[in-house]
């Protein structure tokens, strides 16, 4: 069973060999408690519904995930996803009150924070001690099965936190809630070298913003073509946000990052208000939709997209990609959180050039030696997927994984969930660029009809009938899957009771 939320995750995670448990049809009760600061959401609700129920109340949930408008909450509970904000707001575990979870024993709980470990897994001493010695010692890390989390809180919701539906499907989530400060204001810092972000980055984290994104002189030229006026000769651009408890306070501290830093900079744009900073954020927000228009042959590809490392080695990071890249002859973009030393890049290959796959295979070998070699993890937000779960045993080492195993075979010991996903499938090494549904040799996207269990077709508009003969069918159930039934009737009888 493969759960899928809104199917925007990067990794793989939401894909599969198996039966495709879609959460796009149910699932869609929101409320919210504003005395007690909460909102009890289910798996398909998103977290621009989430906010939009709680604005009226003057609360937000803080950790913004740039897909919000469509991240489900059990994708982001899933993932134990983040965003800009998550700098001063933490990823969406710190966010996370309880979730309601199917077994595979086919039975409905909600687990709670505070509830302790259960009764399925636990860490002695020694286990502690390498967990401690092996985890990155980064601000964010998506990667494997939260070990330290769990080993800090001894909470079993901390296990299933970014499990990514690999020990048991999440079907609600309760989220704690926050005020939504009065005052904002911002400032984008514009540099002539990304030399200049091991310096500007520290200072402006000893500020307390809430928001440090970066974009590298690629991005922003996609983001020129799109109507966007800059600066000639930017290496990178900075954009920050300050939150605060009054005007005064948000536009004094964005005069101290604008001083502190004008031995640095070569460009500078102040926003004193919500307003402004609206339209100072307009660069960050035409940078995906710029990507996405790139023609068939010049396509923007998510493969080493998620490196997060110390604060301290950013620059580092961000210029060996760099060289990486060059060396390689790939183009790329970098842009994310810089103030968590968290850094998208995406790939931009010439997919009808012959051998672009094994240059891109290259790149992606090479970055992961330099996430490792400066003490960062591959996935800061994103989560392990398919695409990287082979990368475990070289980031932790091979007893943390045998911890990820054990937990693994204490919740799903039949292997019926994601099975693949963080801990990865047999011959994966060959496997990480294997599905890429581009290039000349992609297989083609079937019919727009699928066949549900009984043998009849899905048309796009949601009736049952019969289709042709060639009609994909991704959810076809066999006797290897038996075991999952329990599971499977009690999901379907939850979301039609929903």
């Amino acid at each position: 069973l493969v759960p899928r939320g809104a199917g925007s995750g990067m990794t793989g995670g939401n894909v599969g060999r198996g039966v495709i448990v879609d959460f796009s049809q149910g699932f869609r009760q929101l409320t919210v408690d504003p005395a007690q600061r909460v909102a009890r959401a289910g798996a398909s609700v998103t977290w621009g519904q989430i906010n939009e129920a709680a604005r009226g109340f003057g609360l937000r949930l803080p950790p913004d995930p740039s897909s919000g408008a469509f991240a489900t909450s059990g994708g982001m509970a899933s993932t134990n996803a983040a965003g800009p904000r998550s700098l001063r707001y933490g990823s969406v575990r710190r966010w996370i009150e309880a979730v309601e979870i199917v077994g595979t024993d086919g039975e409905s709980r909600w687990v709670k924070r505070g509830a302790g470990s259960g009764e399925r897994f636990a860490l002695g001493q020694d286990e502690r001690r390498l967990i401690a010695a092996r985890f990155p010692r980064t601000r964010k890390n998506s990667s494997g099965y939260a070990l330290d989390a769990f080993a800090q809180s001894g909470d079993e919701l901390d296990l299933l936190i970014g499990s990514e539906g690999t020990l048991a499907v999440i079907t609600g989530v309760s989220w704690r809630l926050d005020p939504i400060l009065p005052d904002v204001a911002g400032v984008a810092l514009g540099f002539g070298a990304l030399e200049a972000l091991g310096d500007a980055v520290p200072y402006l984290l000893a500020l307390n913003p809430s928001a440090v994104e970066l974009l590298d002189r690629t991005i922003l030229s996609f983001v020129e073509e799109a109507g966007v006026t800059l600066p000639a000769g930017l290496a990178c651009l900075l954009l920050v946000e300050f939150e605060r408890e009054t005007a005064p306070a948000a536009r004094g501290v964005v005069g101290d990052a604008v001083r502190g830093l004008k031995h640095l900079t070569t460009h500078v744009e102040t926003a004193v208000d919500r307003a402004g900073l609206e339209r100072l954020w307009t660069v960050r927000k035409l940078a995906s939709p710029a990507l996405a228009r790139l023609s068939e042959a010049r396509r923007s590809l998510q493969v080493i997209e998620d490196g997060c490392v110390p604060i301290e080695r950013l620059g580092e990071y961000v210029a060996g990609v760099r060289a990486a890249a060059d060396g390689a002859g790939i183009p790329v973009v970098l842009f994310g959180h810089a103030g968590d030393g968290h850094v998208h890049v995406n790939t931009l290959p010439d997919v009808n050039r012959p051998g672009w796959k094994e240059e891109v295979r290259g790149l992606y070998d090479a970055v992961t030696a330099l996430q490792l070699r400066l003490g960062g993890t591959a996935s800061g937000e994103h989560g392990d997927g398919r695409l990287r779960a082979g990368l475990l045993e070289r980031v932790y080492g091979a007893e943390v994984v045998e911890q990820f195993r054990r937990i693994k075979q204490a919740y799903d010991p039949l292997e019926i969930l994601n099975p693949g996903v963080i801990l990865p499938a047999a011959g994966w090494e060959g496997a990480p660029l294997a599905d890429l549904k581009v290039g000349a040799d992609a297989a083609g996207i079937p019919d727009d009809h699928t066949e549900d269990i009984t043998g009849r077709y899905l048309t796009p508009d949601g009736n049952l009938s019969r289709a042709p003969r060639h009609a994909h069918r991704p959810a076809r159930v066999s006797r290897a899957a038996a075991p999952a039934g329990a599971l499977a009737r009690r999901l379907h009888a939850r979301r039609a009771a929903r």
